[in-house]
């Protein structure tokens, strides 16, 4: 058994990594042009031997115990033939695959699988000469992989106190393959992801590793459907679309949402813009909010722009604050789209949408970006660059989960300083206000504990201080707006859906953006198409947002695990929620929110509304079916 693993895995990397070198070099345009040659061998050689691990793991750790019977190496010489066929089958289909999706196989490769007759119709019908070359190939494998792995002598047998020591070894050994990497976190997809080129990001992967990693992302797209309820897609897009202030007319049947935006704001040339995203930062430690009085430089900086005292975030983590931000997607019960395989590439972002109108686009963040896969979300869906942690300039503090807020401010600021000649947009993400709660020494006068939220976030607002002084000294201050708004509140519990959690600060800055204190119950979805409007840009998007220049959103939308809230203002002033939970009737409440975070917020149950209850449902259920179906995108591109 030894000697056939061994066998295996080097016969397997080997002609994994020609096959990826055969596919460099028909591809080798758009390798080339990104630079890719080293990328794509260095992170397929990884991969390679993530894939191997997993393959080898189970005869490698039985081998001490087992590998002296015939009968097991047998099994294990039939165990590396089929593994052996599963990937020449899946390399042999990688450049047709390619060619028409441009991209290796991925979920669709097993979608189709349940369509045999309508796909082998299709293959036969168009590609007899490709199905017979595929059929030689795969034929051919078979034979090689019988020969190269038919059972020999099994193993000499090894004492009993060798067997334990043996297989631990090679056990760990596998799981370090499949690891990937002794960094804190696996390798995944978005670690070697290197450029704005999707298809080229494949390359380092192997399409059999691609696709199993594929079908296994398919358990986080759960559906609103299977929750909530049922409507028809019509009057789901119809509800969706009127509140979201859209003429009636849709633009494209194919894309629902898509319409047409005027920018209130005329500019001679279209401004920069500059979304800074902080970590974990609630209203509840804004003194202007209600909240702690832990953040007096944002207050201060609260006064001198568009201070939305309202604004509400999407959801509890992360990803789902980057997805609000980012694409202006509505939340679901789902993960958030970042780490959902159908949205990899050809997923609305608003960086896709200012590159098609000539901006250079990046995203920075302190840490990281393979985490929650954003490298490789952002690069495929029209980010230019991801500038992280290992990209970041002598950066001064590094903590736990990466570089200190004022060495993401300095490389923002560097970066920012020489951007001269071409509009840009920039995304730059916090770490600092993060467990374990690390930040350089000397910025603060920490209370009590210094290793706690409370002194983070002092420091995360000290660093946004520091960072507007250089902004308002700098060249690029007077053609960029900026945007300061964090991702979710930290430590969110409480009701079915706890509404004062969700309340975050939000804050636009720039030349001309009137100092105001607004009122209006808004949410993070809004604040892509009110940028657009800011930064002077007349655009085509499916955003359902609103524009809160030229019109109020009054209503706010927020996922909590299952269970799914809409708060929204009615005609006669009330503010009333709309709590969904799976299989359960919605519940109407209504809501105040309370004057200082440290009281309860209270929720008077209603009389049903079901006309509020409709339109909650249609605002769960349609990005669910957006996503599904993939009807959340820009038109292809003219050529």
């Amino acid at each position: 058994m030894r000697r056939l693993t061994w066998r295996f895995w080097w016969s397997a990397l080997i002609m994994l990594t020609l096959c990826r070198l055969s596919l460099m070099i028909w591809q080798w345009p758009r390798v080339s042009a990104v630079d890719g040659f080293w990328s794509v061998l260095h992170g397929g050689l990884r991969f390679d031997i993530v894939i191997l691990g997993m393959m080898v793991a189970l005869p490698a750790g039985l081998a001490p115990w087992f590998g002296h019977f015939a009968i097991a190496e047998k099994l294990c010489a039939w165990w590396f033939r089929i593994c052996w066929f599963l990937l020449i089958l899946l390399e042999l289909s990688t450049p047709q695959f390619i060619t028409e999706y441009d991209t290796r196989p991925n979920r669709l490769y097993v979608e189709y699988l349940g369509h045999p007759r309508e796909v082998f119709g299709m293959l036969w019908e168009g590609y007899k000469w490709l199905m017979l070359a595929v059929a030689i190939g795969v034929s051919l494998s078979i034979w090689l992989g019988f020969k190269l792995f038919s059972p020999g002598r099994p193993d000499k047998p090894l004492r009993w106190y060798w067997r334990p020591v043996m297989g631990l070894s090679l056990v760990a050994f596998s799981v370090m393959s499949i690891r990937g990497t002794l960094d804190h976190r696996p390798i995944n997809t978005s670690t070697v992801a290197f450029s704005n080129d999707a298809m080229v990001n494949t390359l380092p992967l192997n399409s059999f590793w691609n696709v199993v990693n594929a079908v296994y992302l398919m358990q986080n797209e759960v559906s609103s459907f299977d929750l909530y309820g049922k409507m028809p897609i019509g009057e789901i897009t119809q509800i969706v679309r009127a509140a979201s202030g859209m003429p009636d007319e849709m633009l494209d049947p194919h894309l629902p949402t898509l319409h047409a935006q005027t920018a209130s704001v005329k500019r001679d040339r279209p401004f920069n813009l500059v979304i800074i995203l902080q970590e974990s930062l609630g209203a509840q430690y804004s003194k202007s909010l209600g909240g702690a009085g832990l953040t007096p430089q944002l207050d201060a900086l609260g006064k001198q722009g568009w201070w939305f005292e309202r604004a509400y975030a999407t959801g509890t983590r992360s990803v789902r604050g980057l997805e609000a931000i980012s694409t202006g997607f509505l939340p679901t019960p789902a993960q958030a789209v970042l780490a959902l395989p159908r949205a990899e590439t050809g997923f609305f972002t608003i960086a896709e949408l200012l590159g098609r109108h000539g901006y250079y686009s990046r995203f920075i963040y302190g840490g990281e970006a393979h985490f929650d896969n954003m490298r490789g979300f952002f690069l495929g869906n029209g980010f230019n660059e991801v500038v992280d942690l290992p990209k970041f300039v002598n950066p001064k503090f590094v903590g736990s989960w990466g570089a200190s807020d004022e060495d993401m401010f300095n490389e923002l600021d560097r970066v920012l300083s020489t951007d001269t000649k071409r509009p840009t947009f920039t995304m730059a993400f916090s770490v600092s206000n993060h467990s374990p709660w690390e930040y350089p020494e000397g910025r603060i006068s920490p209370e009590g504990n210094p290793a706690s939220v409370t002194n983070t976030v002092r420091y995360a607002d000290f660093a946004i201080g520091e960072f507007f002084k250089k902004v308002r000294r700098s060249a690029y201050w007077d053609n960029t707006i900026f945007l300061v708004v964090a991702d979710h509140d930290a430590r969110v519990s409480g009701n079915l859906v706890p509404v004062k959690h969700f309340h975050i600060p939000a804050l636009i800055l720039g030349p001309g953006v009137a100092a105001r204190s607004d009122p209006q119950i808004m949410s993070q979805i809004d604040l892509g198409p009110t940028l657009l409007s800011l930064i002077g840009m007349d655009t085509v998007h499916p955003m359902v947002g609103r524009d809160l220049t030229q019109q109020h959103a009054n209503r706010a939308m927020m996922q909590f695990g299952d269970n799914y809230g809409y708060l929204k203002v009615d005609p006669g002033g009330q503010e009333k929620l709309v709590v969904l939970e799976p299989h359960k009737p919605a519940r109407t409440s209504l809501y105040k929110k309370p004057e200082v975070f440290g009281e309860p917020d209270t929720y008077t149950p209603s009389e049903p509304d079901a006309s509020l209850a409709r339109e909650a449902l249609a605002h769960v259920l349609w990005p669910s079916w957006a996503y599904m179906e993939q009807r959340y995108a820009l038109p292809p591109v003219k050529k």
